[in-house]
């Protein structure tokens, strides 16, 4: 695992920015450093040492010089690769994958990149360059595990930069730094940025599943997709079969993610996923007649699932962890977390999370996760909605439509009204994914200055961008949204910053790209059953993790926020009393109204106010003296 960064450019212009953008990312390599300053690039990185510790060093060459690689991430079948390029001839100087994956895309070459960045089972942003053409490619796995940022000249057409965090990029003192606002504008709705521009004018996310391929003289590239999440249209629907693949393709899946050669553990919620993926490292380092795996949870003094962790780890035999946190600690770390994240995200449970990883790299350098379950398998509640709703959309005669809207023109509440109007409301309009703070009419009122916008709705993002998204059945609609908005927006970046914050590696078995083949051709009845969602995964694992945990409702590291709010409602508002940036751009007047609001136990503004939190937070870090 690493932190890499580039610069397109000669050297009179990268060879004093390239060590200051490697150092600023020091976090996500401690263990060693290299650079290479060439005629129109300069590239390097910073290295955390998983896989062949003394032989894995970066920049990486093939013998005839021809080719370069800066690498942050693992290539789980790397060996398989190794293996087959063998066989075409290939020779290795080490046992990295790094080295693989430099020989696989020389092998290929750039014209056939797609071809040999689909062969990958792993997590990556990778840049590799060759200096016979004078072209450079940068790629980025296929589900956003990893991030991969790339600056932009103002007509979009050349390239200045890329690296694993923004911050690098930040570090060229002549890189204007001003807020992108219609991100801003969206992160008020969804609690992160779903725009491919982030924050800052002029920097980009290289999207999941893409690659660029610059011509460095001209500073200059192109971009293309290699992979886009599919449902298979030849369904599998017999529950025995669906079981065995699934249990078949995830024991696979953690043994590959097992791979490393410093210790491993895994984060443990006391839910279903992590409670899979616990089981399979502690059958298979049972096998293998190892220690038992080392497991972590985390709680509060007011809401925690330790309890139900620890159910998991007494049944599974594993060597557990339990952290507890406090209020103070907790808002404590948030300007460390504003920091680690590049770009506000305000999901709370990103600072357990940053706790919990702490704690864990005081035992392992490694962790396996759960994410990713959900939104292959049908994981959250809300996928049931339609199924419903459908009971009645499909009443004679259309009574359920006109029920419905004659509902939503009652303003008196009454029982059933908000089921009834959401038969009535569009799936564009009810679902923009799993979060929703501010929506547009409270945006505008808390706005100074009318944007003249709205956010991106999701849906028709999509049936834009992918053919027969419209004809989805809307449960599958919702996991796309999720697949390319929430998961790669929210659960990704703050799984990502919030571990390599401290120098961990998170690996997650269930964002495979065999997993996903598997997950793609379930039909919904195998995921939605029996009242619960993920069906046919937690029935492929019956008998195999505890009972209790089949069957209970997703878990995920919840935190009291709704209550320190309400308890000691001025140390969370500090950092939003004291932002110029807030002062200057958003109704302050509003905000202490919902805070009131809040505290009088009207509603829960909590999720709102923690938006706003980690705005300021984020502003103050990034734009100290503005």
């Amino acid at each position: 695992m690493c932190g890499v960064a580039g610069l397109i450019g000669p050297p009179q212009q990268t060879s004093t920015l390239m060590r200051p953008m490697l150092d600023v990312i020091t976090h996500r390599g401690p263990d060693d450093s290299g650079e290479f300053i060439g005629a129109d690039f300069a590239f390097g990185m910073r290295r955390l040492s998983i896989i062949d510790i003394e032989g894995g060093h970066q920049p990486m060459w093939t013998a005839d010089g021809r080719f370069a690689i800066v690498f942050n991430g693992e290539i789980y079948n790397f060996r398989e690769l190794r293996e087959e390029l063998q066989a075409q001839g290939c020779h290795f100087t080490t046992r990295s994958d790094t080295e693989v994956l430099l020989q696989l895309i020389a092998h290929h070459g750039f014209d056939d990149a797609a071809t040999a960045l689909s062969r990958l089972r792993g997590m990556f942003g990778v840049s590799i360059v060759d200096l016979e053409q004078h072209r450079m490619l940068i790629a980025r796995d296929q589900f956003g595990i990893k991030p991969m940022y790339i600056a932009i000249e103002e007509n979009g057409s050349r390239i200045k930069a890329f690296a694993s965090e923004i911050k690098s990029i930040l570090v060229d003192p002549d890189f204007p730094r001003a807020v992108h606002w219609p991100a801003l504008l969206n992160y008020l709705s969804f609690q992160y940025n779903p725009l491919e521009n982030t924050f800052f004018d002029g920097v980009r996310k290289l999207p999941p599943g893409h690659f660029i391929d610059i011509d460095l003289q001209q500073r200059t590239f192109t971009r293309h997709e290699y992979f886009r999440y599919e449902f298979d249209h030849i369904e599998n629907d017999d529950v025995e079969v669906a079981r065995a693949r699934i249990r078949k393709v995830l024991e696979d899946s953690v043994a590959h993610h097992v791979i490393s050669d410093v210790p491993v553990g895994a984060f443990l919620s006391g839910g279903i996923d992590s409670a899979i993926t616990v089981t399979l490292v502690q059958e298979q380092r049972r096998s293998a007649g190892a220690a038992p795996v080392q497991t972590f949870t985390i709680g509060f003094d007011e809401v925690s699932e330790l309890a139900e962790a620890r159910e998991v780890a007494e049944a599974l035999g594993t060597d557990h962890h339990e952290i507890l946190v406090s209020p103070d600690e907790y808002l404590s770390v948030l300007p460390a977390i504003a920091w680690a994240f590049d770009e506000p995200v305000a999901d709370p449970s990103a600072v357990a999370l940053y706790f919990l990883a702490r704690a864990a790299r005081e035992h392992v350098t490694v962790v396996l996760s759960g994410e990713g379950a959900d939104e292959l398998f049908g994981g959250y509640r809300i996928y049931r909605e339609p199924i419903d709703l459908d009971r009645l959309r499909s009443l004679p005669a259309g009574l359920g439509s006109r029920a419905a809207r004659a509902a939503s023109r009652i303003s008196r509440s009454f029982p059933g009204r908000n089921y009834l109007r959401r038969v009535a409301t569009p799936l564009r309009e009810r679902f923009i994914g799993n979060a929703y703070i501010f929506r547009p009419d409270e945006v505008r009122r808390l706005l100074r200055a009318d944007s003249g916008a709205d956010h991106i709705v999701p849906a028709d993002e999509l049936a834009r961008q992918r053919p027969g998204f419209v004809h989805l059945p809307e449960s599958r609609q919702m996991q796309l949204i999720d697949l390319e908005y929430w998961l790669r927006g929210d659960i990704l970046a703050k799984a990502d910053r919030m571990t390599m914050a401290h120098s961990l590696e998170l690996r997650v078995p269930y964002l495979d790209i065999e997993v996903a083949r598997v997950s793609a051709g379930l039909s919904d009845a195998l995921k939605y059953q029996d009242g619960t969602t993920k069906w046919i995964l937690r029935r492929a694992f019956r008998g195999r993790v505890p009972a209790t945990t089949e069957v209970r409702d997703k878990l995920g590291f919840p935190t009291p926020l709704k209550l320190w709010l309400a308890r000691d409602p001025d140390s969370v508002m500090a950092p939003i009393r004291r932002s110029r940036f807030i002062e200057e751009n958003l109704d302050t007047d509003y905000i202490e109204d919902l805070l009131a609001q809040h505290v009088n136990g009207e509603t829960d503004a909590s999720r709102r106010i923690f938006v706003l939190l980690m705005l300021a937070l984020w502003h103050e870090a990034f734009f100290p003296d503005r």
